[in-house]
């Protein structure tokens, strides 16, 4: 049996609230990708140009630092990563994440949160982070969305 992380980035508690879920659905450990500067309300403000949300998804070569690595991800051999959508793909704390450690071999599988978008050009964008990794096409829940929701998805995915 493969052994299964779920990592996740929550700006307002929705993806840490599914990523939570999914971890319980399919008895995965779980791991919060935390800023070393956190974010704050000034600085999610996307309408603000100068925000610091805004500044980092404007520039590609983005990688905010995380606060803590996760010391054992060489067990893992499926790695699910959770994320708010921003501007149609993950934010950049999310190559940060992936680009921190070697994912050669693992099934990465990402997943997000959104009032209304897609995952976009999210894969696109994620792929160069994890070049010898199986990236999966995620797939967007909202904040309703239940364990079991959660669970068919994961069942559906035939990894």
């Amino acid at each position: 049996m493969s052994k299964k992380l779920v990592a996740y980035f929550s700006a307002s508690g929705i993806t840490a609230k599914i990523a939570e879920n999914l971890a319980d659905a399919i008895g995965a450990d779980i791991f919060e990708i935390r800023p070393e500067v956190p974010y704050t309300k000034a600085d999610l403000n996307w309408m603000d140009k100068k925000s610091r949300s805004t500044i980092e998804m404007s520039d590609p070569a983005s990688r905010p630092a995380i606060a803590v690595k996760r010391d054992n991800m060489d067990e893992y051999d499926t790695i699910f990563v959770g994320f708010p959508i921003w501007w149609y793909i993950a934010p950049t704390i999310i190559n940060t994440f992936l680009e921190s450690y070697d994912l050669k071999g693992k099934t990465i599988i990402p997943f997000a949160t959104s009032g209304g978008s897609d995952m976009g050009k999210t894969n696109e964008k994620l792929a160069p982070s994890c070049p010898s990794s199986k990236l999966l096409h995620g797939k967007v829940f909202n904040a309703s969305s239940t364990k079991a929701d959660l669970s068919a998805w994961v069942d559906s995915l035939n990894f």
